[in-house]
């Protein structure tokens, strides 16, 4: 998804007036934060898990150069190779030519939010390879031509009605057809789907994949998922290509035990996940032979380089903020013009794209600053105060160096307030404009419902005031100290 579009309030609004969309949305969100709620209750040693897990990834981020290179020296020793990439363009570049090399124009892929970041697979189409997604929401979506609107659960913003039209429209186009008499049953949508992947799984030379997590002093990588489809995919095909973010690495083997209790109760609410697949390197005459690791910055270390903004990097990709979040329960993920959407989204894209588009600069003003998402966030990443840092940083930007409305406010206040007498002609100005306005502008009326600019931005959504006839300190003189 391209950073070429409108602002979030534009595309919010058009989010808003689909009330199958919202509909939807509600009714998803509020099952997994139910389901969530319920797992995490059960825990007396839920604050230490978050703090240990918070603290884990500290560790790693502050001495992330390190634990890259021993991580690259153990997955090496391992067997693997190790490819470095500096942006999106030479990530593609090197998962192309590592597809190319064994002779497959089609790889399988196991959900990966940092191949969706780069655009891995419209490089992959523009080569003339064909990218088959396996998660069954991720199928949803690229089958529908769509984007993803969630983090856990990319097809959220689909019933399941849509999903079955979307089978039995488009399966039969790009391999194995979904039955005549599909139903929307959830059983019978997952059994059409798991028929269409299966000669796609025994098929396919290559694969894709992301990482949760990657291990430092084993050189290990890490896999969750819930239904099976990424385990066919790291073990059946030939070669193994991992994409991950540099920031997935933890120093040590000890540190997944937290991770692996917060990741899953924060994400689909269960105890543990389903399926957790760990490999390092390649094992003889057991799955993958050819083992590729391609870690990537991609704007990355210039977030680590922000002290108040490299926080965000400690995100485990949960999703507990969207699920938690007014704003995002509301619009959906689309609004935010990015893979990585909701409260992560909106501090987390604009530091990696930076806010050079309409789009990035209006995602740090994307929430309420109801402060729910650092409630819930399994590595406590303080969003709501990331937030107000970048706003602030889109305002200094916005401005080139000229100082803003308020900076010529407060230095105007602080001339009026470093002398007397200057502060009591602005009182006394301000109470004769009182007089006027009371007595002949507004008959008596104690509020404002317009002002001209630049005040009309206050104004256009609230009631201003009236200055008031006379000021406390005229009022302390006429009375003799409040005597009367």
């Amino acid at each position: 998804m391209t950073a070429d579009r409108p602002g979030f309030p534009v595309a919010a609004r058009a989010a808003l007036s689909n009330s199958v969309l919202r509909r939807n949305l509600a009714h998803a969100t509020g099952t997994i934060r139910g389901k969530r709620a319920a797992v995490v209750g059960e825990l007396d040693n839920w604050e230490e898990l978050r703090l240990a897990a918070a603290a884990i990834k500290d560790a790693a981020l502050h001495r992330l150069d390190e634990h890259l290179e021993t991580f690259e020296a153990n997955a090496t020793a391992a067997g693997a190779t190790v490819h470095w990439a500096r942006d999106a363009a030479e990530a593609n570049r090197i998962v192309v030519d590592l597809v190319r090399a064994q002779g497959a124009d089609e790889v399988v892929k196991v959900k990966s939010m940092a191949t969706q970041e780069i655009e891995l697979n419209e490089a992959l189409e523009a080569a003339g390879i064909h990218a088959w997604e396996t998660d069954l929401a991720e199928l949803i979506v690229q089958l529908g031509h769509d984007w993803p609107s969630h983090i856990l659960v990319p097809a959220i913003h689909r019933n399941r009605a849509e999903v079955r039209e979307i089978f039995l429209r488009e399966m039969a186009k790009v391999g194995r057809p979904a039955p005549a008499d599909l139903t929307d049953e959830p059983r019978r949508l997952a059994e059409a789907a798991r028929l269409h992947l299966r000669e796609k799984f025994l098929r396919a030379k290559v694969a894709v994949s992301g990482a949760n997590f990657a291990i430092a002093d084993t050189g290990s990588l890490v896999v969750v998922e819930s239904e099976g489809n990424g385990r066919m995919c790291l073990t059946l095909p030939e070669t193994l290509i991992s994409v991950v973010g540099i920031e997935k690495v933890l120093p040590s083997w000890r540190d997944l035990e937290v991770l692996l209790q917060v990741l899953p109760r924060s994400s689909t609410g269960e105890r543990e996940n389903p399926y957790t697949s760990i490999w390092t390197g390649p094992a003889d005459s057991d799955g993958p032979q050819n083992v590729h690791i391609v870690l990537v910055d991609n704007g990355r270390t210039q977030v680590l380089a922000d002290e108040r903004g490299r926080d965000a990097l400690r995100c485990i990709r949960c999703s507990a903020c969207l699920n938690v979040c007014p704003v995002y329960e509301r619009t959906g993920g689309h609004a935010y013009g990015s893979v990585y959407p909701g409260p992560i989204g909106a501090v987390l894209t604009p530091q990696l794209r930076g806010t050079g588009s309409a789009i990035d600069k209006s995602l740090p003003y994307a929430s309420s600053l109801c402060g729910a998402c650092f409630d819930v966030c399994p590595v406590r990443i303080d969003i709501p105060s990331m937030l107000v840092h970048l706003r602030t940083r889109v305002v200094d930007e916005k401005r080139g160096g000229l100082p803003s409305g308020e900076q010529l406010a407060m230095k105007a206040a602080g001339w009026a307030l470093a002398d007397h007498r200057r502060l009591e002609g602005a009182e006394k100005a301000a109470g004769l404009g009182g007089k006027v306005l009371r007595s002949k502008a507004l008959g008596g009326k104690t509020a404002l419902s317009w002002l001209p600019w630049p005040a009309s931005g206050w104004s256009g959504a609230r009631d201003a005031p009236v200055p008031p006839t006379e000021s406390f300190r005229q009022w302390w003189e006429r009375t003799g100290g409040g005597d009367e």
